[in-house]
């Protein structure tokens, strides 16, 4: 069974009103989604599935937060979300929403970091745990592959992920003017990586989704109204990048082979 505390088990985007239905076609046609919506009542909540398996939520901006720009949180998993919730507080970071109960999913909360990086976490169902397959599967396109931190002080967010979620060192990279790149380890496989900020404007968590092939992907990204801005680079190991926003200005970015695979 998947060790779930620390994995990278949901991915929820929050988009403009209005839009929510745009987004999910885009995100339908660039991975191959199945976008519907989840029937909460008074709450227009859709889940995406990629091959049987739930992948991330939509959702639009609430009310009273327009001046939010359209985002992607990624959920991390914990054993107990009240206990991950105080800890978080306790070394630094701030909790936006408290734990609370998701009916038939989990208890959940979100927060940010000490330097300001928001992401969720998510102490899931013994029948959600995603020991069937989940939403982070780095061997299958359409769900999530890799996380990667953008942060002012780097070092000081390793520190705090790695008391948090358990997480090892892996192999540093040095990107030049960019700083060290600085892979992480969750139960011994690399799920992620951290750097400076770069060109972000602040803290942030920028989700990879895995595609076969980046380049048809690239070229559906911008058929659907999104924007490439980087890439495709090619990476260690061999797959290859891009960075992009969606049609309303969301920043995510696919990870796959250059070109389609058999």
């Amino acid at each position: 069974m998947t060790k779930v505390h620390g994995l990278p088990v949901w991915f929820e985007l929050a988009t403009t009103q209005g839009q929510l239905g745009a987004a999910g076609d885009f995100y339908a046609r660039l991975l191959g989604w199945q976008v519907a919506d989840a029937g909460m009542e008074g709450f227009a909540y859709h889940l995406a599935s990629s091959d049987g398996d739930m992948v991330a939520g939509l959702m639009e901006i609430p009310d009273g937060m327009a001046e939010m720009p359209p985002n992607w949180t990624i959920y991390f998993g914990v054993d107990d979300a009240d206990r991950a919730a105080a800890a978080i507080a306790a070394a630094g970071g701030r909790i936006w929403k408290e734990p609370a109960d998701i009916p038939g999913t989990g208890r959940f909360a979100v927060a940010a970091d000490p330097q300001g990086a928001p992401f969720g976490i998510l102490a899931p169902l013994p029948m959600a745990d995603g020991s069937g397959g989940g939403a982070f599967d780095q061997r299958r396109a359409g769900h999530g592959n890799w996380t990667e931190l953008m942060s002012s002080d780097p070092a000081a967010g390793f520190a705090f992920y790695a008391d948090l979620f358990g997480w090892s060192k892996g192999e540093a990279m040095d990107m030049g003017e960019m700083g060290t790149y600085q892979l992480f380890r969750h139960d011994g496989a690399d799920i992620g990586g951290m750097m400076g900020l770069g060109g972000a404007p602040r803290p942030c968590w920028l989700a990879y989704f895995g595609v076969n092939g980046v380049n048809p992907a690239i070229a559906r990204i911008r058929e659907g109204g999104g924007t490439v801005q980087h890439g495709p680079h090619e990476v260690p190991g061999g797959a290859h990048i891009a960075v992009a926003t969606d049609p309303q200005g969301a920043w995510f970015a696919v990870v796959g082979p250059l070109e389609t695979a058999a």
